[in-house]
């Protein structure tokens, strides 16, 4: 069994398929000068592997960031969707995605993480009201938190996550308050912020977006979403079951695009 330390890095046979030199499996070109090459903004996006986060990802990039993607295997019971994140940080381009090994099933408590059936069928009211069994306890905390490690390291102050606290209301790791307050721990708890050098920021591009609205972004810059996964309950083969909160919801926006969800077309 691989040690908690090969599983969160990259290794050239494990992720090559993810990660590549700016994004393209080549070395810089002779012409970038070495000064252009160190005034690169870095960003650490954190990448599931679902259609948020793959926008948040080509959002990034388009902002001129030299992306690290950071994915997490924490227990969940759609770990199909690493294998999206793969091929989202490839597709897109990063510099170097990082899968981390955490186990939040010693905790439980979610659809996600232990034996608890995952809704299906709701009305867009149902998901409306209340926080959701399929809610992780303290995730997001817990993944902005590894995010922060891996900034500091980089010498990296943005952080970019996609957050949604239209469609997620009912996730209290999603809201405004939340990052603003993360934010401004983090700014109180690492080196950077007491030596008083660039404070760090937690962008959050789709807090205010609906779910048409990321979608229609994502297409604007081409994001090819028959790459992602979004199901809570996967088959096993990692088709989507069509029925769930998030799978009903990606429907939606597509939908209210006028086109067909490419993931849709081939399995349903």
């Amino acid at each position: 069994m691989a040690s908690a330390g090969e599983d969160a890095r990259t290794t050239a046979g494990q992720e090559a398929d993810a990660t590549s030199l700016h994004g393209e499996g080549r070395t810089p070109s002779l012409s970038n000068s070495v000064s252009e090459m160190e005034t690169t903004k870095k960003a650490v996006v954190l990448l599931s592997g679902g259609l948020d986060s793959a926008t948040v990802l080509a959002i990034a990039k388009s902002q001129g960031y030299e992306l690290y993607a950071l994915s997490f295997s924490y227990g969940q019971r759609h770990v199909i969707e690493l294998e999206a994140a793969r091929r989202v940080a490839a597709a897109i381009g990063v510099a170097d995605h990082r899968i981390a090994k955490i186990d939040l099933r010693v905790f439980g408590g979610s659809a996600l993480t232990a034996e608890i059936d995952v809704p299906k069928g709701r009305d867009a009211e149902a998901m409306s009201h209340g926080i959701p069994i399929t809610y992780v306890p303290a995730r997001n905390t817990i993944f902005l938190s590894f995010a922060l490690a891996w900034a500091e390291v980089l010498g990296s102050s943005d952080i970019f996550i996609g957050v949604n606290a239209l469609d997620y209301s009912g996730y209290p790791d999603c809201r405004p308050e939340f990052i603003e307050a993360f934010e401004k721990m983090a700014n109180l708890a690492t080196k950077a912020g007491v030596e008083g050098r660039q404070a760090l920021r937690v962008h959050t591009p789709l807090i205010a977006l609906t779910k048409a609205e990321i979608i229609a972004k994502g297409i604007e810059l081409g994001v090819d979403y028959g790459l992602t996964s979004s199901c809570y309950d996967p088959g096993a083969k990692g088709e989507p079951c069509g029925e769930c909160d998030s799978c009903l919801l990606r429907r939606k926006g597509f939908r209210e695009n006028g086109i067909e969800d490419p993931v849709e077309k081939t399995s349903f």
